[in-house]
């Protein structure tokens, strides 16, 4: 059963670090919005690294942003935390291989192996935390722009590439807490056995006890 816990963890950890390697690049993060618009010529969408236009007839024009710190504190955050979840999302892939019981990778010792697994679900979950604060965070300045009556500049909307982004860090968050549940599992084959001894009753005695009472067969001053 454990194996099968462990297996299904490793698919949605590969499945989220497969969601935020494809959210990362994904340039529609926001899309200008269309609301109170009755003729739009033009449509505006960015991501983390650069801002686009397409205009009525399909042409696209990009441009980078020019410098990193001229950037608003929160786009800086965002790729900060989106790249720190690919790096951590690759730790986890790495020690959940080498941990599982299906694999041969550590050698037999699933004590061993069984912490390493767990290592790699918490780095599961530090990959689902970091995207979902970016991805959030990004979100918020959006809807918080779109709302604001009095903000004068283009307003955007949520774009697919967020929504990528929040089931990668949920399928995460998902299959860590699901791998250090599984290593959590008791495993008969971690119990160390208390050595037992039987006695001339028919009685089973741990030998710590027999040695205490049975008598010996010499006194204190017995001679040889």
């Amino acid at each position: 059963m454990n194996a099968m816990v462990e297996a299904l963890a490793f698919f949605l950890g590969f499945l989220a670090w497969l969601m935020v390697g494809i959210a990362l690049p994904n340039r529609y993060w926001k899309v200008s919005s269309v609301d109170g618009n009755v003729i739009t010529t033009s449509t505006i969408y960015e991501n983390l690294w650069m801002s686009c236009a397409t205009d009525s007839t399909g042409v696209h024009n990009c441009r980078d942003f020019p410098s990193l710190l001229a950037l608003n504190g929160y786009i800086q955050a965002s790729r900060a935390l989106m790249i720190a979840a690919i790096v951590f999302g690759t730790f986890g892939l790495v020690a959940t291989l080498a941990g599982m019981k299906c694999s041969k990778i550590g050698g037999e010792n699933y004590v061993l192996k069984g912490r390493i697994a767990a290592i790699g679900g918490v780095f599961f979950v530090l990959q689902g935390i970091c995207t979902m604060i970016a991805i959030s965070w990004y979100a918020a300045n959006i809807t918080q722009q779109f709302f604001d009556q009095f903000y004068p500049g283009t307003k955007y909307e949520i774009g697919e590439g967020l929504y990528i982004g929040w089931s990668s860090g949920t399928l995460a968050i998902c299959g860590g807490s699901c791998l250090m549940f599984a290593c959590k599992l008791n495993n008969p084959n971690e119990k160390i056995p208390y050595p037992y001894q039987p006695s001339s009753r028919g009685q089973v005695l741990p030998t710590v006890a027999m040695s205490q009472s049975v008598p010996s067969n010499y006194g204190r001053n017995a001679y040889v």
